[in-house]
């Protein structure tokens, strides 16, 4: 650093402060609209993180069941990770929807979230009192196992009455 002397003391040269800022996580042809753009979408994406990093969990008095693989825990809709249920427009789906409010009644719900949306239920594994819900109502004869997004987790469970009576759906073939 350079030094300079006034009146026989030395003193350091105080480097200079100016208002251009590098940060190195940002590409240098940002404007300064485009790096707030950015800091705005980092910081969504950071809360989105945390919200999703929370454990969901709810008695009942915070649980709404909207079909066999749609569950609400405490505001947050969930869809059943892998559960492939009858629409609620069928006996069957109706059928199914009442089994999941007696399976789910009076029992502590959690739901491990994947981050991944689809239309507005965030996705996940839900698990009553310990036990996997997708996995309950599958072993019961009320849905099947979506391959394509359980990796086939649940084939084994499907029962042979619940595979000749639902129709599985196209997206799980």
């Amino acid at each position: 650093m350079a030094k300079r002397m006034l009146g026989g003391q030395s003193r350091s040269k105080t480097p200079r402060i100016t208002e251009e800022l590098t940060w190195s996580f940002l590409p240098m042809s940002l404007t300064k609209t485009k790096i707030d753009s950015f800091l705005k979408n980092r910081m969504k994406q950071l809360l989105v993180l945390f919200v999703l990093s929370l454990p969901t969990i709810s008695q009942a008095e915070g649980l709404h069941v909207r079909d066999a693989d749609t569950i609400v825990v405490n505001g947050t809709p969930v869809r059943l990770n892998g559960v492939d249920a009858p629409e609620l427009g069928t006996r069957s789906g109706q059928d199914a929807k009442r089994w999941m409010v007696n399976y789910l009644r009076g029992k502590s719900i959690s739901c491990d979230l994947t981050g991944e949306r689809t239309y507005d239920r965030w996705v996940g594994v839900c698990f009553a009192d310990g036990e996997d819900v997708g996995a309950a109502v599958i072993a019961a004869g009320h849905a099947l196992d979506c391959a394509r997004y359980s990796g086939g987790r649940y084939r084994h469970l499907e029962t042979p009455a619940a595979k000749s009576r639902l129709r599985r759906a196209s997206y799980c073939r």
